[in-house]
């Protein structure tokens, strides 16, 4: 793949995205948090726990938005495609060790029990499979919407392309990989809804809550990359993976 131009902050975009990706896959197997908070009784009192990802997982979106918004799609897709490889690497490798025998001392002090506690989420088949699709639709959903977004508005109003895209994106996302998980029995069905309403408005919360700094950290990299692409010609597959020549 030859790209006409390089850029100075790209890689490490790539690189905070990737981190916090890994980093909430992990949280999420890890815990459900529950801080005793639950929605008005007019609202149906929904309690509002969630996994504990979720902590993290937004930052992703808002890290897409910038390579979007500042670098174009097909750039941004690059970068989805590399965290989704770096995703199933790491489930991979927590998998492959689940099934390593453990030292004596090991099991005695931690156990093999701890490890699937914990870590076993990651490396089973269900949150695998519930995680990759949920942050492979998610993704380019929030991706593509942003970038057709900023077409149609003529690059105005980039509170709504965050936002928007964020809205549809953070939705799609919660809804599969909750689904999904429940489906293959890593979360009860009975706190399903909980999750995916929970879920879904604190990421779409810390959206607009960051859009402010997602405006400075654009306009940053706008202005020192030189760089603010517009996809009017891109052809959005997500399975088409090479970069726009500009």
């Amino acid at each position: 793949m030859t790209f006409a131009r390089t850029y100075r902050f790209l890689d490490l975009v790539m690189v905070l995205f990737v981190t916090v990706l890994l980093t909430s896959n992990i949280a999420s197997s890890a815990k459900i948090v529950d801080w005793g908070v639950s929605l008005p009784a007019w609202l149906g009192g929904l309690p509002l726990a969630f996994d504990a990802g979720t902590l993290l997982f937004p930052i992703s979106y808002i890290f897409g938005d910038v390579l979007t918004e500042v670098y174009g799609y097909q750039r941004s897709r690059r970068v989805i495609w590399v965290g989704f490889g770096a995703a199933a690497l790491l489930s991979a490798t927590l998998w492959l060790v689940s099934r390593m025998p453990g030292e004596a001392l090991w099991q005695q002090s931690v156990g093999q029990g701890a490890y699937d506690a914990i870590l076993g989420g990651v490396s089973s088949g269900g949150i695998i499979v519930a995680s990759l699709l949920a942050y492979f639709a998610g993704e380019f959903s929030n991706s593509y919407t942003l970038a057709r977004l900023k077409v149609l508005t003529h690059g105005r109003w980039l509170w709504l392309r965050t936002i928007g895209s964020t809205l549809i994106g953070e939705g799609v996302d919660s809804l599969l990989f909750v689904a999904i998980a429940c489906l293959a029995g890593v979360f009860p069905w009975a706190i399903a809804l909980t999750l995916v309403v929970t879920n879904y408005l604190f990421k779409v919360g810390i959206e607009v809550l960051f859009t402010p700094l997602t405006y400075q950290i654009v306009s940053l990299l706008k202005r020192l990359e030189n760089e603010d692409y517009y996809d009017i010609n891109t052809n959005f597959n997500p399975f088409h993976l090479e970069a726009q020549a500009g």
